[in-house]
């Protein structure tokens, strides 16, 4: 055996010796792919969104249905529908982030029958849209088609609610503002239902209403036609800066940890997709929201006549986020106050950020739970 080899042999019986199992050089080999996807590639997992299926396509109003495969198993015939509602100014893959991170993915896993609603780009076009465009028509429009499709399949005629953020208060306004509508129950994730309990939203209503600049911040709003994505996205960083400060540390200590990148990826993306606030949705929620606190008093009113939460008599789960400094838990409990006419009022509590509570590593165990029981036996 010549030095060489042998000096290769030596260095391999090293090795061997502090790695027997080869465990250290895997973990090397994947933090250095990883390394190079984060730095050259395209990410160390791209895009794997739930199949789904289009059913009605136009502007601000798409409605799509989650199909089953091989990983998701089958919906049971008799179930019905379960319709996930975004909020504004976030993308419906909210709901959908990435395999093991998606609601879609857990209700398919469950037998039963997920829909969403997606509300696309908003532009300087979209600027006179208001929430009664929503609570009026994009979203009973919705309901009426999912339960609709869920007949022809041969499921339930009414319709399970599920909304996150934004999106539970407008569920719950939609329901409340036509109690016709074909609503089985209403869930709601993280929905601001109380905005004196919201982080600043006091002192920034007091302030408004001393300096009289809440009509120029409306004016304003309606100059520039909303808020725009780009600020959307920075304001979403800003309230999880702490993320973003140990974004670099996070990374290097789990290069070797693909899984963890990708959640991390998957976040990212979807405060990337993140689209903008149309003038007029952004002036109400500043009005009557913020200003007024009419969420807060259970009764709202977009200019079509008050919309009382009290009217909605359908079973409501809650969930709120003690950990969630976006819609502190305190204003999602709120709505045991307000939500007197419903059948039934669940309140629970989940860890994590505003976005953990739906879509974190604990939502299979907290969140996705509680809802699995609520959607079995509702009242």
């Amino acid at each position: 055996m010549s030095i060489a080899d042998r000096g290769i042999a030596l260095a391999d019986r090293a090795v061997r010796a502090v790695d027997p199992d080869g465990e250290l050089s895997r973990a090397v080999e994947r933090a250095a792919r990883n390394a190079w996807a984060l730095t050259f590639g395209d990410g160390v997992e791209g895009r794997r969104p739930t199949p789904a299926s289009v059913l009605w396509d136009e502007p601000h109003r798409q409605l799509r249905r989650f199909e089953p495969g091989p990983v998701a198993g089958t919906t049971d015939p008799a179930a019905a529908a379960v319709l996930l509602v975004p909020p504004l100014a976030a993308p419906a893959g909210c709901f959908d982030l990435r395999p093991g991170q998606s609601l879609a993915e857990f209700l398919l896993e469950t037998g039963r029958a997920p829909y969403v609603i997606d509300y696309g780009e908003i532009t300087y076009a979209d600027r006179r849209m208001g929430f009664d465009d929503w609570v009026y028509d994009i979203l009973p429009e919705a309901i009426r088609r999912t339960a609709a499709d869920r007949v022809a399949a041969g499921g339930e005629p009414e319709v399970d609610l599920v909304g996150w953020s934004l999106g539970g208060t407008m569920a719950l306004l939609t329901a409340a503002a036509d109690v016709g509508l074909p609503v089985r129950s209403i869930t709601a994730v993280g929905p601001p239902l109380n905005y004196s309990a919201m982080p600043m939203t006091p002192q920034l209503a007091a302030a408004a209403r001393l300096t009289g600049t809440g009509a120029a911040v409306g004016a304003a709003l309606r100059a520039v036609g909303g808020v725009p994505a780009p600020l959307t996205r920075l304001a979403y960083r800003l309230s999880a800066w702490d993320r973003e400060v140990k974004r670099p540390w996070f990374v290097a200590s789990n290069l070797a940890r693909t899984e963890s990148l990708a959640r991390m990826e998957a976040v990212d993306r979807f405060m990337a997709d993140m689209p903008g606030y149309p003038g007029r949705v952004y002036q109400q929620l500043w009005n009557r929201l913020v200003l007024r606190d009419e969420i807060g008093r259970g009764e709202v009113d977009f200019g079509q006549g008050p919309i009382r939460l009290a009217d909605i008599t359908a079973p409501v789960l809650l969930v709120g986020g003690p950990a969630d400094v976006i819609t502190p838990a305190r204003a999602v409990e709120h709505g045991l106050r307000t939500l007197t006419g419903a059948k039934a009022v669940h309140y629970e509590t989940a860890p994590g950020g505003h976005l953990g509570i739906l879509a974190g590593a604990t939502a299979r165990a907290t969140t996705w739970t509680y809802l699995d029981k609520f959607l079995t036996t509702p009242v």
